[in-house]
């Protein structure tokens, strides 16, 4: 079992997240003094409104990356470590481009997006990283020849584009995103998959003894997220069994009219039946009405008429 229980759940998030785009792999080796990347990323043909979906992190990975999410703050030499094998990584795709008598561009080259919940200003200072002003507040970019950023979750604005990262923030900043993502539609299409993951280090959590004072508030936390999403699940089950119920009746009602004027169902007939439950309220109404009046055979052309 993983020490770091959301270390692992940050990687396995990221990768689901980002495989509908491209390539996403976890514990990536680097070579040199073997190393390995948190999440390596390689960007597929994917549909516009897939990365658009995932707000700031789908325009972060337009490009091949790396990322490294911190559960805390990160120290300076941790960030260091983290551009060692940005460079280690660089220097293998410029010796492909290389072999594959490519020219690659410098603005080709990997990127490294570092995420953390806070960072002083100290940090931020000692690497020069400064925001821009095309970018949301709270992602501050190294220079340029550097290629990698510091993505300050707790200084992101909450709003619906940065929602897939503050879920890797902490404390009030995580639970806030995890309430706005139960609040998503239940079809929205990230919503599950994403709940399942915090499911997931939750059970992890739970499953441990010896937890620190962090670990078991994140527990706590997911404690209520599951919690209302185990209610939201159960009352959404009740809604479509009674959904269920009432089309079912309706079918029952449907049949019993048809039978009471032309007897036993045939063939066209029952497919007749299916016909009507997917007809709007009011042309059906008007049908069933029509029904003493109309023959089998003229009951059948209506609905070929719809088909034209």
């Amino acid at each position: 079992m993983t020490r770091k229980p959301h270390d692992s759940f940050a990687k396995q998030y990221l990768k689901g997240l980002l495989q509908p785009l491209g390539a996403a792999e976890t514990s990536r080796d680097v070579f040199g003094e073997m190393q390995q990347v948190d999440v390596w990323f390689a960007p597929g043909s994917a549909n516009e409104s897939t990365r658009q979906a995932l707000g700031v992190l789908g325009q972060m990975v337009a490009n091949p990356c790396l990322l490294k999410p911190f559960r805390n703050q990160a120290p300076s030499l941790e960030i260091c470590a983290c551009l060692s094998k940005l460079f280690v990584l660089q220097a293998e795709e410029h010796r492909r481009a290389k072999r594959e008598k490519q020219k690659q561009l410098e603005a080709q080259l990997p990127k490294l997006w570092i995420l953390v919940p806070t960072a002083s200003e100290s940090v931020l200072h000692g690497f020069g990283a400064e925001p821009l002003p095309e970018w949301a507040p709270g992602i501050y970019f190294l220079p340029a020849h550097f290629h990698a950023a510091l993505v300050v979750i707790h200084q992101l604005p909450v709003v619906p584009e940065t929602l897939w990262l503050r879920l890797l923030g902490r404390d009030r900043v995580q639970v806030q995103a995890m309430t706005e993502l139960l609040n998503l539609p239940p079809n929205h299409p990230l919503r599950n998959p994403v709940l399942e993951h915090l499911t997931k280090l939750q059970v992890t959590l739970r499953s441990r003894q010896n937890l620190n004072r962090e670990q078991k508030e994140l527990a706590m936390n997911l404690d209520v997220v599951y919690e209302q999403w185990r209610q939201q699940t159960l009352q959404q089950g009740r809604q479509e069994g009674k959904q269920e119920g009432r089309q079912e009746a309706l079918r029952e009602e449907i049949v019993d009219l048809l039978e009471l004027r032309f007897g036993a169902l045939d063939a066209e007939l029952s497919t007749v039946v299916e016909r009507l439950l997917q007809l709007p309220k009011r042309d059906r109404s008007r049908l069933l009405l029509q029904l003493p009046n109309l023959s089998h055979e003229e009951l059948i052309a209506q609905f070929r008429m719809r088909d034209r």
